[in-house]
């Protein structure tokens, strides 16, 4: 793997080698929800992960027995990887060893029973974005509808039968070939249901991405699939509150966040972000955060003081699942290639919908009509003064 290997393996593998098990049961019963059932990896699965070296994880999250309605049962995976080859490799090289590599851990994620997977955001390449240079890397934007890897993932979901979300750079052949951050979603039958473009554009440090692609015009979509209705946050999104909010408003049950972030930049905001979100819209959400230190043959500087440098840091993977009731799985490791299994049972969005009443108590009208008055050039901020 192009990458180095810095800092521990997770909070949780700390945890559980310095805590006594009876401690353990009361830490993650206060800071996870409680300890959820892990879910039985086939054999076949954990061969792989040990041929292939990757983490594999899985746990369940049930919902309580109803008179009216059957479980709603599903399987969602999410992915987390390092790249492969060094970014000093032939492009189409580079990418082709991404696709091979995923195709094992999405082997893994079939034989785990998995009906939804979910990539991390632009996952059949390096993070270059942050190096600003256009030079060789806007090779790699692809078409989202029949590009190289639309068509590779299209073939992983016939033969498997998943659903797919693949996060992509994408070459808008329609529109003078420029360039959005994209998540196609691809149907378990193979074909493209749709795609989502990034809406918000991180200008922070290293990670100003403005340089490739601007901020999205596909609204908060959310795609009826066999199994469940999903959305794609796509990474610095999960930052804003208000479009988690749309999401959810648009009906998801399910809303992926894949992202790409480093240690020093946002892990204290990690685990708190989007288990937030599935406890305010009352859905489930998954993290996606890519996992190595990436270097580059050429240094770059931010203009923040900071010496030029040919990596942004080591994106820390820890990748997790959160449900409407705050409870949320452990993470995969900080330092590995990793699959994470949830089995959730979709009633348990409108359980939690119902017993905390946020969305009968949110107060949409009055908010709308704040922000109206807030986009007005005359506003004035609604303070009061002591006279």
């Amino acid at each position: 793997m192009a990458s180095r290997k810095p800092g521990i393996e997770s909070v949780d593998v700390l945890l559980s080698q310095h805590v006594p098990a009876d401690d353990l049961v009361e830490i993650k019963r206060i800071f996870y929800g409680g300890e959820l059932q892990a879910l039985n990896i086939s054999s076949e699965a954990q061969k792989l992960a040990a041929k292939h070296d990757f983490d594999i994880q899985g746990y369940k999250f049930e919902a309580r027995s109803e008179q009216l309605r059957a479980p709603r049962i599903v399987r969602v995976g999410i992915i987390q990887n390092h790249i492969v080859l060094p970014t000093s490799e032939p492009l189409e090289a580079q990418r082709n060893a991404i696709h091979e590599r995923i195709a094992k851990i999405v082997e893994a994620a079939a034989l785990c029973g998995v009906n939804v997977l979910c990539f991390q955001e632009a996952w059949p390449y390096p993070f270059f974005f942050c190096t600003r240079e256009k030079e060789p890397w806007c090779e790699l934007a692809e078409s989202a509808e029949n590009g190289p890897t639309t068509q590779f993932v299209q073939q992983l979901c016939q033969q498997y039968g998943i659903v797919i979300v693949s996060p992509i750079l994408e070459r808008d052949l329609d529109h003078e070939d420029i360039m959005w951050n994209t998540a196609v979603v691809i149907s378990n039958t193979g074909r493209i249901l749709g795609k989502h473009r990034k809406n918000h554009i991180p200008r922070v440090g290293d990670f100003n991405e403005s340089t490739y692609y601007m901020e999205g015009d596909t609204g908060h979509p959310v795609f009826e699939t066999k199994f469940g209705k999903i959305a794609v946050n796509i990474c610095y999104g999960r930052h804003h509150p208000l479009n988690w909010l749309m999401f959810g408003l648009n009906g998801a049950e399910i809303v992926f966040n894949p992202s790409a972030t480093v240690g020093e930049l946002s892990e204290p905001l990690w685990g708190i972000e989007a288990r937030n979100a599935a406890i305010a819209n009352g859905y489930f959400t998954f993290a996606i955060n890519r996992v190595g230190t990436e270097i580059y043959p050429n240094e770059f500087s931010s203009g923040d003081g900071r010496p030029a440098h040919k990596d942004f840091g080591h994106f820390f993977g820890s990748s997790y699942v959160a449900a409407p009731n705050g409870s949320r799985t452990p993470g995969l490791s900080r330092v590995r290639d990793g699959l994470m299994v949830a089995e959730l049972d979709l009633n348990l969005c409108r359980q939690k919908r119902d017993f905390w009443g946020f969305q009968m108590t949110q107060r949409l009208p009055l908010y709308a009509e704040s922000l109206n008055k807030y986009l007005s050039p005359e506003y004035k901020q609604q303070i009061v003064r002591e006279k």
